[in-house]
Parts: C-alpha cells; sequence; structure tokens
C-alpha cells in the first residue's frame, strides 16, 4: 500500500512517541477523550498503516482480525463450532500485527467479531449466528477463549482494553424490536433476566474469567442490538468492574448513511426526512445529538462518567451527499459529551464505502484486483472534503 510520508522527521519522532498511560494500559487512559479509528482489513496492516493513522493524530485503533487468512476455520478461535485452544500460527500473526500498532505509538482496542458459538455472519454463509443466546451452558467456551485470549495479550504492550464482542444481539431472535422503545426494553429484559438472552450477566461471565488473569486491562462493553445507542436502556446498572467501557456504535438513520440508498431512485438525503421506526422523522444535527443522548441519559444516571462511553464505530457511506456534514453532526455530539470515539474505518482494503480518504469516485480498479488477488491495496488517500470532519479533530488531537 502506498501512504503519505509524515511532514519532517522531527514530527515522525513526535507521533510515535509513547502515550501517556500506565504501563500495563490500565484504566487511566481513558481519563480523557481519546479519538482513533476502526482496522477491519482482510489483511493484517503493516508498519506504515499504523503510522499514517497516527500521523493523523489518532491515539488509538480498534482492531479487529476476523477478515484475515486463518489457521483453520476461524481465526484465532480455531473453530466457533467447537472451541479448543487459540490458535498457535493465528496468535503469533495477532502479536505481530499488536507490536506494528504499538509502536507507532498507537494504542490498540482487540475486537473480536465472532466467539465460540457466535461466528460473525460474514464469516457465516451471510446468516446471524444466534447459538450464544439460546443456552448459558455455550457461555462456558466463549469464557475459555477471552480467558486464554487475556492470559496470552495481559503483557502484550499497547493494549488498551478488550473489547468482549463486536455488536453483540441477544435480543434479535428474542422478541425485542430494534426500535423498542425504554419502557419495552426493561419489561422485555425482566422476562429475560437469568436467561441465555441476559447481556449484562453474559459479560459479568466473561470478565469473571479474564480477570482470573488480568486484573488490570480494561473490559470495552458494547451494548445490546448491535450497540445500538439505545442499547443500554435496559441494563439496571453497570458492571461490577471498575475497569469497565461502554460502547455505542452510530449508523442512524441506517436507511441514509447506508449503501443501499445509494442505489435509490431517488436517495433519502442528510438532513432530511427518513423512515425510522417505521414513521418518518427530520434528521438533522439535533436528532443526532437525542439519538446518542440515550446512552449518555443511562450512564449519567448511573453515575458512569462520561469518560466511560466510547462511540466504537460511526459513519456514512463516502458517496453520500452530505457524508461529511453528517460526520460533523456526530462529532459534535460526541465531542460535547466528552466522550471517546473511533470512526469507521481507516483504509479498508476489503469494503470501500466508509472510506473518507477516497472522496466520493469510485475506487480505482486495482484495489478490487488487489483483492481478488489477495495482494496488498494499492490505491494512494489522502485527506479531501468528506476526510475533514474527522481530521481536524484527529489533529487538534496531536496538537
Amino acid at each position: 500500500m502506498r501512504l503519505p510520508s509524515l511532514p519532517t522527521l522531527a514530527l515522525s519522532l513526535a507521533l510515535i512517541a509513547p502515550l501517556p498511560a500506565a504501563a500495563a494500559d490500565l484504566i487511566g487512559f481513558w481519563d480523557a477523550p481519546r479519538h482513533g479509528g476502526n482496522s477491519f482489513n482482510r489483511l493484517p496492516p503493516d508498519a506504515a498503516y499504523f503510522q499514517a493513522l497516527r500521523g493523523y493524530g489518532a491515539s488509538w485503533v480498534r482492531l479487529s482480525y476476523d477478515k484475515w487468512k486463518p489457521e483453520h476455520r476461524d481465526f484465532l478461535i480455531g473453530d466457533a463450532d467447537d472451541y479448543r485452544r487459540l490458535s498457535t500460527a493465528d496468535l503469533k500473526t495477532l502479536k505481530a500485527t499488536l507490536a506494528r500498532a504499538d509502536a507507532a505509538g498507537l494504542k490498540i482496542v482487540v475486537a473480536p467479531l465472532s466467539l465460540p458459538y457466535s461466528r460473525w455472519a460474514q464469516n457465516n454463509g451471510g446468516r446471524f449466528d444466534d447459538r450464544l443466546w439460546q443456552d448459558r451452558e455455550r457461555w462456558d467456551a466463549a469464557a475459555r477463549f477471552w480467558r486464554d485470549l487475556a492470559r496470552e495479550l495481559k503483557d502484550q504492550p499497547g493494549i488498551a482494553a478488550y473489547n468482549l464482542i463486536n455488536e453483540p444481539a441477544p435480543e434479535k431472535q428474542g422478541g425485542l424490536s430494534e426500535y423498542a422503545s425504554a419502557d419495552e426494553r426493561r419489561d422485555w429484559y425482566a422476562r429475560q433476566r437469568g436467561g441465555a438472552r441476559d447481556l449484562p450477566a453474559f459479560y459479568q461471565r466473561i470478565v469473571r474469567a479474564i480477570r482470573e488473569v488480568d486484573p488490570d486491562t480494561p473490559i470495552m462493553l458494547d451494548a445490546g442490538w448491535y450497540a445500538s445507542a439505545g442499547g443500554f436502556a435496559y441494563w439496571p446498572a453497570p458492571l461490577d468492574d471498575a475497569k469497565a467501557l461502554y460502547s455505542v456504535h452510530m449508523y442512524e438513520p441506517y436507511q441514509v448513511t447506508s449503501a443501499p440508498n445509494l442505489k435509490r431512485a431517488k436517495p433519502y438525503v442528510y438532513p432530511g426526512p427518513a423512515p425510522y421506526g417505521g414513521r418518518d422523522e427530520t434528521w438533522n444535527r439535533e436528532r443526532v445529538g437525542a439519538h446518542l443522548a440515550q446512552a449518555f441519559d443511562w450512564a449519567k444516571a448511573r453515575g458512569v462518567p462520561n469518560t466511560r462511553l466510547v462511540a466504537g464505530e460511526f459513519g456514512c457511506v463516502r458517496q453520500l451527499d452530505d457524508c461529511a456534514r453528517y460526520l460533523d453532526d456526530v462529532l459534535v455530539a460526541l465531542d460535547r459529551a466528552g466522550a471517546h470515539w473511533a470512526f469507521y474505518a481507516f483504509r479498508e482494503d476489503a469494503w470501500d464505502a466508509m472510506d473518507y480518504e477516497l472522496g466520493k469516485k469510485k475506487v480505482d480498479w486495482r484495489y478490487w484486483d488487489a483483492m481478488e488477488q489477495g495482494k496488498p491495496d494499492p490505491v494512494t488517500r489522502k485527506a479531501g472534503p468528506e476526510f475533514e470532519p474527522i481530521r481536524r479533530r484527529l489533529a487538534a488531537g496531536r496538537e
């Protein structure tokens, strides 16, 4: 991948200098707002990739490995249908990648897309895997996986958090609408509490397993219903762990921000009216802020400081008119709240739709050719108008 060089040697040295954090990457790293990007690439990123992200001023990267070529059926897990032990070859690849990110001066949040009995849909023939939420005994395999992984990573330089599972959705096949009100969510949880779809209880089980081998590393918890802003509404209390972070993702209104919108004869525009929860609503800066406020209000009511809240993902399709305006409105809400954030996504080599450095044009044919051949992405990026809302804030953090 050809990447822009850093401006000067002095700047380069400044950017790769270690960020202030305890040696074991304790929760203190998160005591001030941290801004970063998501890495969901098909190939383990090289040093230049991480240096480029750090060069913009990012302090952390949320790293997923599930698209990388695995030794067996599922990367690191071996087989999500029958977890036995971590794949030795995959673990070596992961540690080498983590070391490159650390060398670039980035902190890393490790974010699996799959767990035992919960294979990521894109690695599962497009099918949602609900098995983990059908039987509490299956939680034991997920707990063993995370205990094994934490044991291996607890002394790995640069780790800032373990993001236990990306976008869990125990509610999806459990009878709760994605657009349910807060009261409906709480009523649903009252019926599910103690069962296999009890997400807080699942997280507490995994955290206990991790803490058996790693008492220090912060743990990031995605809200339910694909980490929706209202996904914490039914949680009666925060998790019993002083080093927990609470994460939501922001793509609402999905009918506007997602790729299918571009195929409509008349795409929905932002700001403007769009379908949401069975009715049309006008989405603008105020509505975006109100949507995200669901998470902030939940935290405030339970004494969770905003520095423990994270927007683990947010984005819009780069070819959408006013995508940059949408990004800016999301960031205004997050920055006002003092929350951490990571944009989706940085220089993804498997899906160009939210790679804002590419601008609005179709991606170079070499991008697809490299993907078919399993080669590194050769396309040059640059920061243009679509990336400006993110670039500006990353640069401010660097200063």
